[in-house]
């Protein structure tokens, strides 16, 4: 009798520890819900199927003036002028890494931005965000000045001579780094611009340049990437950030 009860108590114990692990099975966090982004981590910004993550410059309703096509984010140029089109990320970085493909048809023009500000005092998204300036430097219709060409720290440093753009209608890459005020361009595997942002020679050129009259431009230390749309048609693919 006392050995069935030692045996019955046995089994009590060995069913209560399986019912712990199932137990302990059922309650683990699954790594998808638990890991969140960490620095140094690359993250896609585009998905290559919808706008998620992406809203309209100061606005709330929905995106009509940029689609998807054969996976790229395609700006229709669909906007007037160089303002009430651009789109930014919902999320405000500080210093990252950013990648990304693009393509742009003849005469075309349009830009990378960061450090946006979202504002009603604000008409544009360059009026706070340096842009990384994408535009056709042969088809333009205009004359362009060089501080206005493809890969510009758009009207504040100019490319080295490694800076090699592919024909229109080819995918180029480039990257932006930002760095606690260290600020790098890269065009197809070329690091084509580096400066120091809020030095001397900084405030200097958005002094007596283009700036002068955007007092915020640049001073933002966290904010929004923007994709701008200035009327033409620009084509995105593998947007990525690594913030650092």
């Amino acid at each position: 009798m006392k050995q069935q009860i030692k045996r019955l108590g046995l089994m009590i114990a060995a069913a209560a520890v399986v019912c712990v692990q199932t137990s302990a099975v059922v309650v683990k966090v699954p790594p998808h819900v638990r890991a969140t982004t960490k620095k140094g981590d690359w993250v896609n910004l585009f998905d290559g199927k919808t706008l998620k993550g992406w809203h309209s410059f100061n606005k709330t309703t929905p995106v009509k003036n940029w689609t998807i096509v054969d996976g790229a984010l395609v700006c229709l140029g669909a906007a007037e002028g160089d303002t009430g089109g651009d789109i930014v990320t919902d999320k405000a970085y500080t210093n990252f890494e950013l990648e990304w493909e693009w393509k742009i048809d003849k005469g075309s023009n349009s830009g990378v931005l960061y450090h946006v500000i979202e504002d009603a005092k604000y008409h544009s998204t360059y009026a706070t965000g340096p842009e990384y300036q994408i535009i056709d430097d042969e088809g333009w219709p205009d004359k362009l000045e060089e501080w206005q060409k493809t890969g510009c720290d758009y009207a504040m440093h100019l490319p080295n001579t490694l800076k090699k753009v592919e024909p229109i209608g080819k995918w180029n890459i480039s990257k932006i780094v930002f760095n606690n005020g260290h600020v790098e361009h890269w065009l197809n595997g070329s690091k084509i611009i580096a400066f120091e942002a809020w030095t001397d020679e900084w405030n200097k050129k958005k002094a007596e340049g283009k700036w002068k009259d955007y007092p915020d431009y640049g001073t933002a230390k966290t904010g929004l990437i923007a994709l701008q749309d200035h009327g033409h048609k620009a084509y995105f693919r593998n947007i990525r950030i690594k913030e650092l």
